[in-house]
């Protein structure tokens, strides 16, 4: 009967988003090089983290259809630990490059960084519902 107490409790802590990590969920992007904003969500793959586009949105705010939206953008980002995430790779869609990236996780802001050489190109992302 304890056993199965404690495997109850086991599932419910796991069943309420305890165990999630803090960089899962949704975050606006900064405008991009045209002035389009994107929200991209964050969740798990195996032990890394990946990022889908999944809503594009034009400067002035109103949502547009994008040939990006549903397309990964970011995978492969390693979690050490304190909010920082490493060995990641990011998609620019305004550029149509893929770079190293990095993510650090301070509150609800996502810096995220793709880098080319020694040269990193940052972005300030904002958690949203």
């Amino acid at each position: 009967m304890t056993s199965r107490l404690i495997a109850a409790a086991v599932l419910a802590f796991a069943a309420s988003g305890a165990l999630a990590d803090p960089v899962e969920g949704r975050w606006s992007t900064q405008p991009d090089d045209n002035g389009n904003t994107g929200i991209v969500e964050i969740t798990a793959c195996g032990n890394r983290f990946c990022g889908t586009l999944i809503e594009s949105r034009r400067g002035d705010g109103s949502r547009f259809a994008s040939e990006n939206v549903g397309r990964r953008i970011v995978w492969d980002m390693e979690p050490r630990g304190n909010g920082t995430y490493r060995d990641g790779e990011i998609w620019a869609p305004d550029r149509d490059q893929t770079y190293r990236a990095r993510m650090d996780l301070a509150g609800d802001r996502l810096t995220v960084a793709g880098c080319f050489l020694f040269i990193c190109r940052d972005q300030v992302w904002s958690r949203t519902n």
